[in-house]
C-alpha cells in the first residue's frame, strides 16, 4: 500500500537576523488542508501590529488544488494579502508562475518565482 502525502508544512526560519515564514506545499491541496492551516496562520499573526512577512513557499512537489481549496487559497490571500512584504515561490511549473501572477493582484507585497531555495532567500534578504 502506498502513502499519498499532501498538505502544507509551515515553519519559521531565522537566517542571519531575519525571520521568514516558510511553507512546503505537497500534493493536491484539499479544503480540509486549509481548515487546518488557516487557523495556524491566523494565530501566528494575531497580536502583531502591522506584520511585514517575508515568505518562502516551496511548490516543487505541489500538484494543484481541489476546487474548494482553490477558493480557500484566494480567501487567505484576501485576508492576509496586505501583510506580506515579499513572497518567493520555488517551482518548476509554468502554470504556477501564471497562478502567482494572479495572486499578486491580491497581495500588497512583491511575488517572484525561483528555481531554487538559494536564489529565493537571496531575493528575500534584499
Amino acid at each position: 500500500m502506498s502513502i499519498y502525502k499532501h498538505g502544507i508544512d509551515i515553519g519559521l526560519q531565522k537566517i542571519n537576523n531575519d525571520f521568514f515564514l516558510t511553507m512546503k506545499v505537497k500534493g493536491k491541496l484539499t479544503h480540509e488542508d486549509y481548515e487546518t492551516i488557516i487557523p495556524l496562520i491566523d494565530n501566528a499573526l494575531e497580536g502583531i501590529k502591522q506584520p511585514r512577512i517575508k515568505a518562502l513557499i516551496d511548490c516543487s512537489e505541489f500538484e494543484g488544488w481541489e476546487i474548494q481549496a482553490a477558493w480557500d487559497d484566494f480567501k487567505l490571500a484576501f485576508k492576509h494579502g496586505n501583510e506580506f512584504e515579499k513572497v518567493a515561490i520555488i517551482n518548476n511549473k509554468k502554470w504556477l508562475e501564471v497562478s502567482s501572477k494572479i495572486v499578486s493582484w491580491f497581495i500588497q507585497g512583491e511575488i517572484e518565482n525561483f528555481d531554487n531555495e538559494q536564489e529565493a532567500f537571496n531575493w528575500l534578504e534584499v
